[in-house]
C-alpha cells in the first residue's frame, strides 16, 4: 500500500514544543509527533487512539495518562509518538462506545470486544516499519507495557523498555487488572 507522508509542521503545546508529520496509510492517518534531537536511541511511545481517553479525559482506561505521560518526557528527552489512529484496539469508535456499554452491564473490555465479534486486540504496527525507515531508526527504547507491541516491531531492536504505569482508580482498577491477568500487559 501507497504511504502518503505530510510535509513537517510545528506543534506548540502544554507538554512543549513539537514537530509533526501524517503518514496516510489507506483511509488511515496516523502522525507523529517528535522531538530532536533524538539521541542514538530515541525515546519512542506507539499509542492508539482513544478519543475517550487522550481528549475527553476518560477514567475507565489508562490511555490520556499514558500519552500525556510520554508527550512530557519526550519534550525533554527526545524522541517520538506515534500515535496510531486505530480507536478502541482498532474496533472503531462506534464500536468501542457499544462495548463501553456492554462494560457498563458487568463485562470485562475484553469480554465486550467478544461480544461484539472481535478479538481481544485487533490493532496491527505494520506503519511503524515505515515511519522508522522514514526518521532512520533501528533501535528504541519503547514506552510500553503491552508485550504484543513489543514482539510486533519487527524493523527496530528495542534496546530499553520503558515501563508507563500510571495510577489506577475506581473507574479502571477492573480494566487494568484485566491487561495484566488476561492480556499480559505488565504493570
Amino acid at each position: 500500500m501507497k504511504i502518503n507522508i505530510s510535509k513537517i509542521a510545528n506543534l506548540p503545546s502544554q507538554f512543549g514544543n513539537f514537530k509533526i508529520q501524517a503518514f496516510q496509510e489507506g483511509i488511515k492517518e496516523h502522525l507523529v509527533i517528535y522531538k530532536k534531537p533524538f539521541g542514538k536511541i530515541p525515546l519512542v511511545r506507539i499509542h492508539s487512539e482513544c478519543l475517550t481517553g487522550d481528549s475527553l479525559g476518560s477514567l475507565k482506561c489508562d490511555c490520556g495518562a499514558q500519552l500525556e505521560y510520554s508527550l512530557s518526557n519526550i519534550s525533554k528527552l527526545g524522541g517520538l509518538v506515534i500515535y496510531l489512529r486505530q480507536e478502541g484496539r482498532n474496533i472503531g469508535l462506534f464500536n468501542k462506545v457499544n462495548a463501553y456499554s456492554l462494560q457498563d452491564k458487568g463485562l470485562d473490555t475484553i469480554e465486550a470486544n467478544h461480544q461484539l465479534g472481535f478479538k481481544m486486540d485487533e490493532r496491527s504496527y505494520e506503519i511503524t516499519d515505515t515511519i522508522f525507515e522514514y526518521f532512520q531508526i533501528d533501535k528504541i527504547r519503547l514506552l510500553t507495557n503491552n508485550p504484543k507491541k513489543i514482539n510486533s516491531l519487527k524493523s527496530v531492536k528495542i534496546i530499553e523498555r520503558c515501563p508507563i504505569v500510571m495510577p489506577s482508580n475506581k473507574y479502571n482498577v477492573d480494566y487494568l487488572k484485566t491487561k495484566k491477568e488476561i492480556m499480559g500487559h505488565m504493570i
